[in-house]
């Protein structure tokens, strides 16, 4: 007979990504009394979440290192670019609050609070996310940590392990999260399945902090909630999962299953420039290219995509909606191995390894000389990369790859010898928007160093051609459970559910929606540190004001205020 595990905690944190690891350290350092406990589903070597592999950039504001660089700016202005990009509805009353709280709250309770974790960024401050039409990042302020996110999470979680307070804390790995309790309007534990020893477990407790992740690890939940007025939905073997199969919303779906409102999940934030990972973990397994600019976007069939050309640092939803606009829902880059080398990077710790593994002498070789290393690397593991001596060999090879013969060679070499005529021109001459986007990227120092001036495709010397396959890769959600500033979830008719929080990409990064329909790029493990400061800093304060103890404290401070 199968035996349910009872126990207690005064806090339970479901979820050990970093969400989840900034609540725990925050509630261990700021409450001398509360029994934490937090449960993960996967293995405690994974302990991190999606954050251990990520790349590790974050949009903040008025920092030293925008100073230091001449760029002028502040909660203002990063609320009107913000507020441009989010296109918030007169119903986003929460995502708006919790945009206004993280731009006038990003440098000290993010910034400030990493660095005296001994956390720092290299210091050139990256321009992401401009806008098209619509504007966006007025200015630089995507700030890249020194060590990628995988710094971020081993740095914190020692200071957990370490920490004076540990013993309060206990952690449950290959637990799963299967319900809420709640009674009367109050969280009083959890329900859950324990993969390990494959019994049921219960804890009971007085808070519960879901820090669960978003939707898109799940690809069939993701289509499920895609709204058509934004794009037509990726079809089958049309989507990549650059996320992780465990975050498919079951937090979501406890919390809705008590009462907790849930919101804008058909918001994500995805890329469109996904191909198949080097080395898969699980099905349809991605990585998320940022694309090289020189290259040369094009459709299934090898014409060159527009009117208006595809070119990144932009609009990344745009770009998403433009590819799931095609006919066939993929992509083909064009480019050759000296643009490749200059200018491809793929997002995340493990093909950053010089940033990752803080060597700066590597790192500044490769943004002079560029990234060889990376270029032969995803060459030959890659399969979506495909290259060819010359224009006939690598259409044949384009064509091998999908079992088609879609790919017209004379369609790309009309894109190729039109580009290349166009870069051959007196620059007063050239008359091509891509062109037009690439001088003004060059404009920042950041971007020229990893732009090419003017190469051409072509180019014998320049050889070999290579064709990226890409197709959208699902990442990140901006939707979720709604929550106050306090972190609290908030139920159907808009008020607190006593003792429940929900943190980082769970929360929709604060609100259920902060970022409204786009984000300004580096808003999410920023706001998995915000969101879980906040929902630790409520806890703490609302333990102090009920332990006896502590009120007759407070009021003996008070009548010495007074006196």
């Amino acid at each position: 007979m199968q035996v349910t595990e009872v126990s207690k905690s005064e806090v339970v944190i479901v979820g050990s990504g970093i969400a989840g690891i900034v609540a725990a350290l925050e509630l261990l350092e700021n409450d001398q009394q509360c029994q934490i406990t937090m449960i993960d589903r996967d293995e405690a070597k994974k302990m991190g979440g999606l954050a251990r592999s990520a790349f590790g950039g974050m949009a903040l504001i008025d920092t030293p290192e925008q100073q230091r660089m001449k760029i002028k700016d502040s909660p203002d202005i990063a609320l009107k670019d913000w507020l441009s990009f989010a296109e918030f509805s007169e119903s986003d009353y929460w995502p708006r609050r919790w945009a206004e709280f993280y731009v006038e709250r990003s440098r000290r309770d993010v910034y400030d609070w990493m660095k005296a974790k001994g956390i720092h960024f290299i210091p050139a401050v990256n321009w992401t996310e401009r806008g098209d039409y619509t504007p966006g990042n007025s200015v630089p302020r995507y700030h890249v940590i020194w060590g990628t996110s995988q710094h971020l999470v081993e740095t914190l979680i020692q200071k957990l392990q370490n920490h004076p307070q540990q013993q309060r804390l206990q952690m449950l790995f290959r637990h799963r999260l299967d319900s809420l309790q709640v009674q009367q309007g109050k969280v009083t534990g959890i329900k859950g399945f324990d993969e390990h020893n494959q019994r049921d477990f219960e804890i009971t407790c007085d808070r519960v902090i879901v820090a669960t992740g978003g939707i898109n690890g799940s690809l069939d939940r993701v289509r499920r909630v895609w709204s058509d007025a934004i794009s037509p939905v990726p079809r089958a073997g049309k989507l990549l999962n650059g996320c992780h199969p465990y975050c498919d919303g079951r937090g979501h779906d406890a919390v809705t299953a008590v009462g907790g409102k849930v919101t804008r999940l058909e918001h994500m934030w995805n890329y469109a420039a996904g191909v198949a990972h080097t080395d898969p973990k699980f099905s349809e397994h991605g990585l998320s290219l940022i694309p090289p600019k020189t290259a040369l976007w094009l459709d299934s069939s090898g014409k060159r995509i527009g009117p208006k050309p595809l070119i990144t640092a932009f609009d990344t939803h745009d770009l998403c909606k433009a590819i799931a606009e095609l006919p066939d829902q993929y992509s083909w880059q064009l480019l050759n191995l000296k643009i490749c080398e200059k200018e491809l990077a793929v997002s995340g710790a493990q093909h950053n390894p010089n940033i990752r593994d803080r060597n700066i002498l590597a790192f500044i070789k490769d943004i002079l000389l560029g990234n060889k290393w990376l270029a032969k690397e995803m060459i030959d593991h890659c399969p979506d990369f495909i290259t060819g001596n010359n224009l006939a060999e690598l259409v044949d090879n384009m064509n091998q790859l999908t079992g088609e013969d879609k790919v017209r060679l004379s369609d790309v070499r009309h894109a190729a010898e039109a580009w290349d005529h166009q870069i051959n021109l007196p620059e007063k001459f050239q008359n091509d928007e891509q062109l037009r986007r690439i001088k003004h990227l060059r404009q920042w120092k950041g971007d020229k160093l990893r732009t090419c001036k003017k190469q051409t495709i072509l180019d014998p010397k320049a050889g070999p051609l290579i064709a990226i396959r890409e197709r959208i890769i699902s990442r990140k959600s901006l939707g979720g459970i709604q929550t106050d500033l306090d972190s609290q979830v908030l139920n159907i008719q808009g008020q607190p559910i006593e003792g429940l929080y929900a943190v980082g990409e769970a929360a929709g990064f604060g609100g259920g929606g902060a970022s409204g329909k786009r984000s300004l790029e580096g808003t999410f493990l920023s706001g998995c540190i915000l969101t879980a400061r906040q929902a630790a800093k409520h806890i703490v304060n609302s333990d102090l004001s009920e332990r006896p103890i502590n009120r007759q404290v407070s009021a003996e401070k008070e009548l010495a205020a007074e006196i």
